[in-house]
């Protein structure tokens, strides 16, 4: 998939396209139908599927106090539309070049000279311009006048639930990362780094884990052990009993370290059956299950054999021996 990282940088020779436009955080089964609609469509009109998509989140410029915590990086945004058939992506500075922009400014210099689209494909709450003044049906008005097919999709519900961006984080919030799994269509995956913690795990209970840290804007689930699988990112080989590329089972614990009294909210990664050297290196948290909320234990005791609980929980919630 082709990436273009500002309006000023798509080319020229761009004739022709479908373009749908969106956040696209998380890229949830919602999304998945705007997405695999456009490619669809795309294929049919014999164009490239562009993906229209902000960085940073248009919330975080208005209303920055509003911004939610994103699902997904960039990064994941990308990955996932181009494996759902998008050709290109365009990544625009919300900031820079849109905010000013009137819908008809918007709509004409972006979606008709900038990207030459044929057809465009939105949710029903699809909004732009200024102060977010056109809607899905301005733009089909719009798309009439300019020769544009605007294609309105409805929002995505089952059982009496709608799937968006904002249900999953209430379900990440609740620490059900089950419901999460169900709204994406896909288990919920942090990526990070791996970094030294306070290296307690492997030298005074026996559990090595794997550490990372995550910026503020990152919609962690609640804190509590969770049953997972930890997959580190790249070729490069790996000291040790793991390979780049392969899901591990792991017990993972997100939060701060009540028994011990650490303040620092961070993801552990107890990656069963493996022992090997994952400092600086950059892996996919995937969370399947929950198994229980944060604790505060009296002893190292008390806290080893909820530890060993959990592992055994792990293994049942994943299904392995």
């Amino acid at each position: 998939m082709i990436v273009w990282h500002g309006i000023g940088n798509v080319p020229a020779s761009l004739e022709a396209s479908v373009v749908t436009i969106g956040v696209f955080d998380g890229v949830h089964r919602g999304h998945q139908q705007l997405i695999e609609r456009a490619s669809r469509l795309a294929k049919e009109r014999g164009v490239p599927a562009v993906m229209v998509t902000f960085d940073p989140h248009p919330l975080s410029v208005f209303l920055p106090e509003r911004a939610p915590m994103m699902l997904t990086t960039l990064e994941q945004r990308l990955a996932l539309a181009g494996e759902m058939g998008i050709d290109a992506a365009l990544v625009v500075d919300f900031t820079r070049e849109l905010a000013g922009l009137n819908p008809e400014e918007y709509f004409t210099e972006l979606l008709h000279k900038t990207l030459g689209a044929t057809a465009l494909v939105v949710g029903e709450n699809f909004t732009f311009g200024k102060d977010a003044a056109g809607t899905a049906d301005t733009a089909r008005e719009m798309g009439k006048e300019l020769g544009i097919d605007v294609e309105i999709v409805e929002l995505l519900q089952e059982d009496g639930q709608r799937i968006c961006s904002s249900s999953i984080r209430d379900y990440l919030q609740a620490g059900d990362v089950e419901h999460a799994a169900w709204a994406l269509g896909h288990p919920y995956t942090i990526t990070g780094p791996v970094v030294r913690g306070a290296g307690r795990g492997g030298k005074e209970l026996g559990f090595p884990t794997a550490n990372q840290y995550f910026l503020d804007d990152v919609a962690l689930p609640a804190d509590g052990v969770y049953a997972g699988w930890f997959t580190v990112k790249g070729p490069r080989a790996i000291d040790g009993d793991m390979e780049p590329g392969v899901a591990y089972p792991a017990a993972i614990s997100v939060g701060t370290n009540p028994t011990f009294g650490d303040e620092r909210r961070s993801v552990e990664s107890f990656i069963l059956d493996r022992d090997a050297d994952l400092y600086g290196y950059e892996a996919d948290v995937a969370f399947i299950g929950h198994i229980r909320s944060m604790e505060k234990f009296n002893s190292v005791d008390e806290l080893l054999t909820a530890i060993n609980n959990d592992v055994n929980k792990v293994r049942e919630i994943l299904d392995i021996t």
